[in-house]
Parts: structure tokens; sequence; C-alpha cells
């Protein structure tokens, strides 16, 4: 008897230690991390968060670095700053080695097109890395939109759409003499009326400068209820309510009521070509407190924004943009250095701070609710959310398209309208009628290559 029992006692000593250890190795297992805190990792990154040194985001990374960073073993260094309508052409020739181009980042942020461009094979599937549970957490439409096939490869971070944004102190002058009022801006036939009337007021000055007058005409076509069609990487002809919408456009334009922005409509606004611009949400990070004439005279800003103009009695329908953040793949290292960053920048208190420094919109759901709570940086900052939460209460969210090519084609459609409303004077003078101007920037939609 004294025997079985010994051999029963051996035998749940072993067992027990047996389940010691393996509890003991799937634990080690699960915290077995490949970084290491004496031998910090280091990745490098693109952004677009600003160009200039003290950068929003060049705070967060000095902030990470400094603590999660330090902690883990991550260290992050900014190699380049560009803005999101660039960074997708720099991408592709750091990965296809072009001639002067730099290396190829570990972390950056783009545009869904551009991953696309890239390979999604190429890039980090975030799913991988962040469980069910976690990525609940986030707003469903702005996950699908950095979605390639069932790669999440494009991870929101923040997400921008149209507002437009005005000069206070010259509208207010303007409205006054013209009997005109910003709830005029509220839809796109009182946005026209009100252009022409400064138009007239202003001696000839267009009244706003557009960033996206291609995609603003789609949106006025999916306010319509229709179905955006394409054919050949080109919106099809056939869209009635995109053309109709598109001529609309077209008219302001060849009156010289509205333009196509050089480039970055706040430019236009704060050199006082321009009363107001359509732009990105997040262009109130470059907005001047002040408006620079050319004679070097200047004034006060005092910015107003608004939410974008929608179509009368019919869908309210808002875009969404914005980059996400990628990572290219390398190593398993590098991999898990990525993941901690993007952990810890889209915490949810984290992620609000940062969007509302930058005028972005945050991607957790539910966060706009606490938004009421913040104290914003400037008077600008605050008009600007309050018609984000207009646009996120009234609006449906529609993604952008996203075929390859799809912004060269129309890049050059807005080279195309930006040469035709260079040279309106001088055209209207040499005796060329208006419906042939309008008929020239009909005819670059249809031949845009």
């Amino acid at each position: 008897m004294k025997s079985n029992s010994k051999k029963t006692f051996l035998s749940f000593v072993i067992i027990l230690m047996t389940i010691t250890i393996l509890f003991t190795f799937v634990a080690c297992n699960e915290n077995n991390s490949l970084l290491d805190p004496k031998k910090p990792t280091a990745l490098t990154m693109w952004h677009v968060y600003g160009e200039q040194v003290d950068s929003p985001m060049n705070a967060y990374i000095e902030r990470f670095n400094s603590t999660v960073g330090k902690e883990k073993g991550v260290v992050i260094n900014v190699a380049l700053m560009s803005n999101a309508a660039q960074i997708g052409k720099k991408l592709k020739a750091a990965q296809t080695g072009k001639a002067g181009s730099k290396d190829m980042p570990d972390l950056f942020f783009c545009h869904s097109t551009d991953a696309i461009t890239l390979g999604k094979e190429n890039l980090l599937n975030w799913k991988e890395y962040f469980s069910q549970s976690e990525l609940d957490a986030f707003v469903p439409d702005f996950l699908a939109d950095g979605t390639i096939d069932d790669s999440l490869c494009v991870f929101p971070v923040s997400k921008s759409t149209y507002m437009l944004f005005i000069a206070g102190g010259v509208f207010d002058r303007f409205a006054a003499d013209k009997n005109v009022s910003l709830s005029d801006l509220e839809t796109w036939h009182g946005f026209f009326d009100v252009a022409e009337k400064y138009y007239q007021w202003s001696g000839g000055k267009p009244f706003c400068a557009i960033d996206y007058l291609i995609r603003l005409t789609e949106l006025c076509a999916l306010s319509d209820g229709e179905t955006i069609s394409y054919k050949d990487g080109w919106y099809d002809e056939n869209n009635a309510a995109m053309m109709r919408a598109y001529e609309a456009f077209a008219s302001s334009v060849a009156k010289g009521h509205i333009v196509v922005s050089d480039m970055y409509s706040n430019t236009q606004v704060m050199t006082g070509q321009t009363c107001a611009g359509i732009d990105s949400s997040a262009s109130v990070l470059y907005y001047n407190d002040e408006i620079t004439y050319p004679d070097n005279t200047s004034e006060k800003m005092n910015l107003k924004v608004l939410p974008m103009p929608q179509r009368a009695g019919k869908l309210k329908i808002a875009t969404q943009a914005g980059v996400g953040l990628c990572a290219y793949k390398t190593t398993a290292r590098k991999a898990e250095a990525a993941t901690i960053f993007a952990r810890w920048f889209t915490e949810e208190r984290r992620n609000s701070e940062f969007v509302l420094s930058t005028g972005y919109m945050p991607v957790r759901t539910g966060a706009f609710d606490k938004i009421g709570e913040a104290a914003f940086k400037s008077e600008a900052y605050k008009n600007l959310y309050n018609a984000l939460s207009t646009t996120v209460a009234t609006c449906d969210f529609e993604r952008e398209p996203n075929f390859d090519g799809y912004y060269t084609k129309v890049n050059a459609l807005y080279d195309k309208i930006r040469n035709v409303q260079k040279h309106l004077n001088e055209r209207y003078a040499r005796g060329e009628t208006y419906e042939q101007i309008v008929a020239e920037i009909r005819a670059a939609f249809d031949n845009v290559d």
C-alpha cells in the first residue's frame, strides 16, 4: 500500500510539474517580445501632418520615443514630411529605387489608392496584429476605407472631410453691402448666387478657390441618388446628375466666380485672391491669423468655417477622406514595433487629442460625442469642430474612388481648367464667348488622359 501511495504521489507531482512548466511556457510565449529596450529597434517614418519642423506629429513622435518607445525598445525617426497629394509618388519612387529617391520608410501615412499602387502583399495586414475586439472600437466605415480585398493595409488614425473656409472680415463687409449671409451658403444654389454677387462687389475677384472640384460634382450626383459608374478608368459620361453638376461648376468657373485652386485654396484665401476656399478640414492647420495682400497690407483673418454646401431638398452627402498608417513588410521585429506605435497612437484619448490639434475627425466610435468637452486652441478650431459636428450629425459619408490612376487623371483635368481660368479676361477681350469657354471645360472632362 505504501508503495502504491508513493507511486500515486510521485505521479501527482510529475503531473503538477508538467502543468506548471506548460503554463510557464505558454505565458512566456505570450509575452515573448522580439524587442529589446537595451537595443532599440529603429523605424523610419514619412508623414503628412504639416511640413514644418514644429509639426504636431513630430511632437507625438517625441513623446512616444521618450515613454512607451523607450520602455519597449522602439525608436521612430521622421525621415520625410510631405503632403497627402505628393506622398504617393514619393513612396512609389522609393519602392522602385528611382534615382534621387529616399529609402523606403518602415512607417508612412498615405491614401488607400497609394497603398494599392504599392501592393497589399508588401504591407502589413493590421488584422493580424489587432484583435477583433480592438478593431470593433473603430468606426466601421473608416476601417473599410483602409481595407484592400480582405487586408487592413491602411490603419485609420484620422479622417477628414470638406469644409467651407471663409475670411470672416472680408465676408462681413461684402455681406453688409450685398445683403447676403452665411446661411445663404448652406446650399449649392445659394453658393453660386453668393459667388456671382461677390465677383461684382469685389471688382472681378473670384469668391472661392476649390481644391476638389471633381469630387464635389460627384457628391452632388450622389446627393441626387445617382449611382456613379466608371468607364476606362474614368467617370462614365452617362452619369446624368454628375454631368449637370459638373456643368454648373464649369459655368461658375467660366464666369470667373470660382476657381480651381493653384494647389491649396488656403493660400489664395490668405493672400486675398479669394474670400473663401473649399478644402480638407485639416487645412485649418495651415491658415494664418492674417490675410496679407500683394501690396503688403494686412488684416485679421477672422476665419469662419461652415459645412460644405448641399443640394437643397436632397440627401446630404459628405466625403470621407484622409490618410492612414501603413507599415512596410520587412522583419517580424519591425512589425511588432510598428504595432506598438499604432496601438499607442490610436488610443482613444490620445487620438482625440491629436485630431483636435490638426483639424481631423477622430476614428473611434463615439469619440465625437466627447468633443464638446474639449478646450480648443483658437476660435477657428472651435468653428471648425462645430461645423464638423453638424456634418457628422446630418450627412452620410461616402468613400472616395480608389482605383489605380484616378488622381493622375483628376490632376490632369485640373491643369486644363487652371489653364482656361488663367486666361479668361484675355479670351473674352478677344471676342470668345462664354459658351465656348464652358464647352472647353466640358471637353476637358470628356478627354482627360
